[in-house]
């Protein structure tokens, strides 16, 4: 399963060069000049908002790229090219007018065309766009993903110029959160298909239509630039005129370049975020996000045993790992959708709360070599030999190490080895299927547990795992149909397929991401999404 990589945050510097360059006495005029610098731990992995999957591109669509509808830090919608939106009264057509006099960023006239031609392209199974999901309620959606009718069939039109209409299966309370989403942007078809497979491979072969504008980034580039885009609608509350891009994989350069007043902005982790806890520039963030295992039920490992997946989850002491090794306020995870994402609508009971399953996160060394011995017995081996594939970023790189030592020490018939790859690797890696568990992180598209859910029915383009359960697939079916306008039933239903996913420990949930920044007090006006993690400086200015 391709996931994005949420671990990955932003930090701010000002008129910051890195490799080799040295910071200069700009400082003063980077706040005059509204100049800039942000890192990532991160490469960009793709600029195309169909193929986009992994948080550092997330957040680059953000300022790049402009929907219907955009998010505020709490991950609610509000208009951004939408400025009128009816909604019929069995709430299934959706009608939208959109800004005039909106452009792209080589002059063309946004349309309405532009949003039927990207949603048309995404929903093409030629595209495989692993975000097709969230176009799943839109009429006839599911049957062209699957082959059976043609993209041209989707429930989407232009009424006009100007006016957008959209068709849904079912009424879905969430829809403008799903509108909001980077994969719902409009795209200029004649520059997209003028690029061909190109597009959204480097900053030139990508049109924007956001508060800034991509310079510099090849594909491979570890520096690159986002520039006041000049045709955005908005432009008269953009303040920042450049934001210079850098890649840092390494913490302790992010905080040597803080310490030195040359960062705004930086992430902690480990014994950085408890030294610095009680600093005076300590930020807290909240994020709906989950740091898990992921296995290959298609390997011959023997993760394909359910009592040996199970063992491993048992294994792991949560609770010594966010208060021992992260120590920056991330939470132990006991189920897959983490918490406060969702309350039962007639208890207000936190979905997280009524969807555990005991006996399956918790740490108990004693049942996981039990179930461990059951499962090999039923593999007909004596031993295990598993790789986890893990990103290079440090922050992963520890969590990882952890685990290792942990199955070590409680499961000494499994042999685990770590392969550190660059986070694109493992995505492309994990895609593949070529992999036997894989660290990886999910954090929340918007508001609702479906978000995190829809990733493993067994036609999910998501699903990388080789899982298929019909019980979890009826449950996913049920809240998107019959279900869909009944919140009790709706949310009954995904209590049904999260209890699913973690009997079978298809996904090992290890913790919840929370994070702390240092952030200089000059620095106002970034706004962090605490559902998605994603960071947008649209609103950004140096005081």
């Amino acid at each position: 399963m391709t996931t994005k990589y949420f671990g990955m945050k932003s930090a701010v510097a000002v008129s910051i060069l890195i490799g080799g360059i040295g910071v200069t006495n700009q400082t003063v005029h980077a706040k005059r000049s509204q100049v800039i610098s942000t890192y990532s731990n991160t490469e960009i992995s793709s600029l195309d908002t169909a193929k986009a999957t992994e948080t550092n591109a997330f957040t680059q669509l953000d300022n790049v790229t402009e929907g219907l509808y955009v998010y505020d830090s709490n991950g609610n919608p509000k208009k951004a090219l939408a400025q009128n939106t009816k909604i019929s009264a069995d709430k299934k057509t959706y009608t939208i007018d959109i800004r005039q006099g909106a452009k792209w960023s080589n002059g063309d006239t946004i349309t309405a065309n532009d949003f039927v031609y990207a949603w048309r392209r995404a929903v093409n199974p030629k595209t495989a766009s692993e975000y097709a999901y969230l176009f799943d309620n839109i009429e006839n959606a599911k049957d062209i993903e699957n082959g059976t009718k043609d993209p041209s069939e989707l429930g989407v039109k232009a009424t006009g110029k100007y006016q957008l209409q959209i068709q849904l299966v079912a009424p879905q309370s969430y829809f403008k959160m799903i509108l909001a989403r980077e994969t719902l942007a409009p795209l200029n078809q004649k520059f997209v298909e003028q690029q061909g497979s190109k597009y959204g491979t480097s900053s030139k072969t990508t049109l924007y239509n956001g508060p800034f504008v991509s310079k510099g980034w090849s594909g491979s580039t570890t520096q690159w630039t986002l520039n006041k885009n000049p045709y955005y609608w908005d432009k008269k509350h953009v303040k920042l005129s450049k934001i210079n891009y850098s890649v840092i994989k390494d913490p302790s350069t992010a905080y040597n370049l803080y310490q030195t007043k040359k960062l705004d902005q930086m992430t902690l982790i480990g014994e950085q975020a408890q030294k610095l806890s009680k600093h005076k520039d300590v930020v807290k963030r909240q994020l709906a996000a989950t740091s898990y295992l992921q296995y290959n039920l298609k390997s011959n490992s023997g993760v394909s045993n359910t009592k040996i997946r199970q063992a491993i989850s048992l294994s792991i002491n949560r609770k010594q790992l966010t208060t021992r090794i992260l120590k920056n306020g991330s939470q132990p995870a006991n189920g897959f959708v983490p918490r406060k994402l969702a309350t039962d609508p007639k208890t207000n009971k936190d979905f997280y709360q009524v969807s555990k399953v005991a006996n399956t996160t918790n740490y108990n060394p004693k049942l996981a070599k039990k179930l461990f011995a059951q499962g090999l017995k039923e593999l007909g081996k004596d031993k295990l030999n598993v790789k986890i594939i893990t990103s290079d970023v440090s922050s992963s790189e520890q969590v990882a190490v952890f685990v290792q030592d942990q199955l070590k020490k409680n499961l000494p018939k499994l042999h685990v080895t770590l392969q550190k790859v660059p986070a694109k690797s493992r995505i492309e890696t994990v895609n593949a299927g070529n992999y036997d568990i894989s660290f990886q992180g999910w954090s929340a598209d918007f508001a609702d547990p479906y978000t995190f859910l829809q990733i493993f029915p067994s036609d999910s383009a998501q699903n990388h795992t080789g899982w298929s359960n019909k019980v979890y697939d009826q449950a996913i079916t049920d809240s998107l149909n019959k279900d869909a306008a009944n919140k009790q039933a709706r949310f009954d239903d995904l209590v049904t397929a999260e209890k699913e996913l973690m009997k079978s420990q298809v996904v090992t949930p290890i913790y919840q991401s929370n994070t702390e920044d240092l952030v200089n007090s000059h620095l106002k006006g970034i706004s962090y999404n605490r559902i998605n993690g994603h960071y947008s400086y649209k609103t950004a200015y140096l005081k």
